[in-house]
């Protein structure tokens, strides 16, 4: 355990908000490192259950915050100015020592502008993808933050030239993924065949996500059950409220007779334990090359969402590894493509290509350690370093 670096009586009162699962997995972590550090620590806001595990009050259920999209936010905007309005008066009111806002910059920032006006430090956890699109934001990122913590190498010189405090910890998943994993150890764990195709499913962590992605997957499975009779699928689901959701799903969809493996949370056993994932576009797919497996990204919004998007986009990709790597190392079917016929031959031709397997596994390993820093406790060394 690291050395504790404070010793002060004060009680250190910190406020998060972490809008999804993958920001939740993040505040989880941080929310650790910085009780070893600090043990006498607060925190209240909005997060999941992992934060809540470690001793978050979260004011508000994370799922209502779990909005992708132009048009899907728009449904959703009352409620979210609403729950944004009442939590800025709330926290000006009592004042945290430092308020850490975890991804989800759409719902933060400007929480984090309004809070930072008010002298209440300000620190931004996961940068807004000014690489790739609405460039713009640095300077509104600027006005809202005391400092911003970047997971990618990329990020922080973007910062530098435009005078914004800024700190490189490197991406947890990178630390936390061991650089070997063990594919029929995996499946023995999970009682899973050991000579089966398995493919993991990945529909999303958000309820939007969900409702677009999972109907696709699962037509995909079907598809993929004629080519390969013995296949499993294995779908990791973050929330209970996403399982009865994909529950639902499966049951208007009438597709109870898939060899379908639900689990709840354990995305990364079901990676592992696969031979090869479809994933829809966002963190889980970094976390699929962590793991060293072969994947198709796919995504799908309404129209009016992704013309609005595309024309904003500065890169030719939107999968993370492809971002990373600077070129298409793994498909992206998305939009028009994301037809379960396309997704399930894209599917299958990876399935039967070991040398593509063994080719992108050894440039997943590269990117890894590019990645790797011991990134929660930089994390918290950052914050504490604001709010104190």
């Amino acid at each position: 355990m690291p050395e504790i670096t404070h010793n002060f009586d004060k009680t250190l009162r910190v406020a998060m908000v972490a809008g999804e699962a993958s920001g939740d997995q993040l505040g989880a972590q941080l929310m650790e490192a910085m009780i070893r550090r600090y043990p006498r620590i607060e925190f209240f806001g909005i997060g999941g259950p992992h934060m809540e595990a470690r001793g978050l009050r979260s004011m508000v259920p994370q799922e209502k915050l779990a909005v992708r999209g132009y048009v899907e936010v728009l449904k959703h905007l009352p409620e979210l100015l609403r729950i944004r309005n009442e939590l800025r008066v709330s926290l000006i009111k009592s004042r945290p020592d430092v308020f850490v806002g975890i991804d989800a910059p759409d719902f933060n920032l400007p929480l984090e502008a309004k809070l930072k006006q008010a002298g209440i430090p300000t620190v931004h956890y996961v940068s807004p993808s000014v690489w790739a699109w609405r460039p713009e934001r640095i300077q509104r990122i600027a006005r809202a933050v005391s400092k911003v913590l970047c997971l990618f190498p990329m990020e922080p010189p973007l910062y530098v030239k435009a005078g914004v405090p800024v700190s490189y910890v490197g991406h947890p998943l990178a630390s936390e993924i061991p650089l070997a994993t063990d594919k029929e150890a995996m499946r023995e764990q999970l009682a899973l065949p050991k000579n089966a195709p398995i493919f993991a499913l990945l529909p999303g962590s958000r309820m939007s996500e969900l409702d677009y992605m999972a109907p696709i997957y699962i037509e995909t499975a079907k598809l993929l059950l004629k080519k390969f009779p013995e296949a499993q699928f294995i779908v990791p689901l973050a929330t209970r409220a996403t399982r009865d959701r994909f529950d639902a799903i499966l049951t208007r969809m009438k597709a109870w007779e898939l060899p379908i493996r639900k689990l709840f949370g354990h995305a990364q056993m079901a990676i592992i334990a696969s031979d090869v994932v479809l994933v829809t576009s966002g963190t889980a797919t970094l976390e699929v090359a962590l793991c060293k497996r072969p994947m198709v990204i796919s995504y799908k919004l309404s129209t009016l969402t992704y013309w609005l998007v595309k024309h904003k986009l500065r890169l030719p990709y939107v999968g993370l590894p492809n971002i990373l790597c600077e070129r298409a190392v793994v498909p992206e079917l998305l939009q028009k493509n994301a037809r379960p016929e396309k997704l399930a031959n894209e599917l299958e031709r990876i399935y039967h290509d070991k040398d593509y397997q063994e080719e992108l596994s050894v440039l997943f390993d590269e990117l890894q350690l590019r990645l790797r820093m011991d990134t929660s406790e930089q994390a918290a060394a950052d914050v504490l370093q604001v709010a104190l």
